[in-house]
């Protein structure tokens, strides 16, 4: 089953990766800062022993978005994100694993301070639920 978890943060300020540019990140011990950079690359790796990872990218800032809906029976441009607000897409893994369980497993692994991570299954296989 693939799941995409999705990583929100705060574009103010915007880097890659998230962690490095968030307050509450910084504020940590540096050893703390550390140790969660570890468990995420040990948790990145084991996706990829088990063939789990599929695909990953970081996303460039929402001040670089572009929106284009339809109005008036014509297309428009718009600057900016889909919605204003203090959290936005900072990039996203695409994982293909067994379970529901192991998903929020490596999702769990994925979250960090300051970062609020979101878990949805794609429906790839047909279904909109796992």
């Amino acid at each position: 089953m693939k799941y995409v978890i999705l990583i929100h943060s705060n574009p103010q300020p915007w880097g890659h990766p998230t962690a490095d540019f968030l307050p509450e990140s910084k504020a940590l011990p540096r050893a703390e800062r550390e140790r969660l950079n570890k468990d995420f690359e040990g948790a990145l790796a084991q996706l990829m022993e088990r063939g789990e990872f599929v695909h990953a990218e970081a996303l460039g800032a929402p001040s670089t978005a572009r929106l284009f809906r339809w109005r008036d029976g014509d297309r428009v441009v718009t600057d900016g994100p889909f919605a204003e607000g203090k959290e936005h897409f900072a990039g996203f893994f695409l994982i293909d694993v067994e379970s529901q369980a192991r998903a929020e497993e490596v999702a769990r692994l994925f979250s960090g301070p300051g970062e609020t991570v979101e878990l949805r299954p794609t429906m790839t296989d047909g279904a909109d639920t796992p």
